[in-house]
């Protein structure tokens, strides 16, 4: 079957077919108990793992091909480097090392963004608000498993663009070198991908 048979589908269609995608997932179901198990405040499984994983499904490629992490956020009010480092240490102690897990306190990176980046980042209060300024709103896309064992998905530009195979510039930021690494990147993994250039 065609890799774009879910493009244009109803979002509700859409919804239901990557979080099937990604409960069929053992590395993503594994990570998503695993962060819940952490207790972190406002945590979420966040972006690559998620659409990697539902490209791969839909051209037939292994699981996690072309993921290179698993990026988890979460929001503590304590921006100190020394909490940070507490909660990323507890993370490499409960994750398997493969795929590597990066796990991000939110609330600290309007600290060293500007410095890293060369840009201002804004400030923020949520992880949610951190997803919705990613650089390109294809990858705006976060799940949390809640302690029913539901889902809960965050999609803020929905999902077309993952399902239609297309990588949108977000610019909500200046992040047109971050949406051209990652095109390029990304396209060598899934060639199927089309690029809208950063305007």
């Amino acid at each position: 079957m065609s890799h774009l048979r879910l493009k244009g589908a109803d979002p509700e269609v859409q919804r239901a077919a990557l979080l099937e995608i990604v409960q069929a997932s053992p590395v993503l179901m594994r990570t998503l108990h695993l962060a819940r198990d952490m207790a972190l405040p406002d945590w979420w499984l966040v972006s690559g793992a998620i659409y990697g994983q539902v490209w791969n499904a839909l051209t037939d490629r292994p699981e996690m091909h072309g993921v290179k992490d698993i990026d988890l956020f979460y929001y503590d009010p304590d921006t100190s480097y020394a909490a940070e480092d507490r909660q990323i240490r507890r993370a490499a102690a409960l994750f398997p090392p493969a795929p590597p897990v990066e796990l991000r306190n939110q609330a600290r990176v309007p600290l060293w963004y500007p410095a890293h980046f060369g840009r201002p980042y804004p400030a923020i209060q949520t992880s949610a608000e951190a997803i919705d300024l990613f650089a390109c709103t294809t990858h705006c896309v976060g799940l949390r498993l809640e302690a029913d064992d539901s889902l809960t998905l965050y999609a803020p530009y929905g999902l077309e663009p993952i399902f239609a195979f297309r990588l949108e510039p977000n610019l909500k930021l200046d992040n047109r070198a971050t949406h051209a690494a990652k095109a390029k990147r990304q396209q060598r993994h899934w060639p199927e991908l089309t690029v809208i250039p950063w305007p």
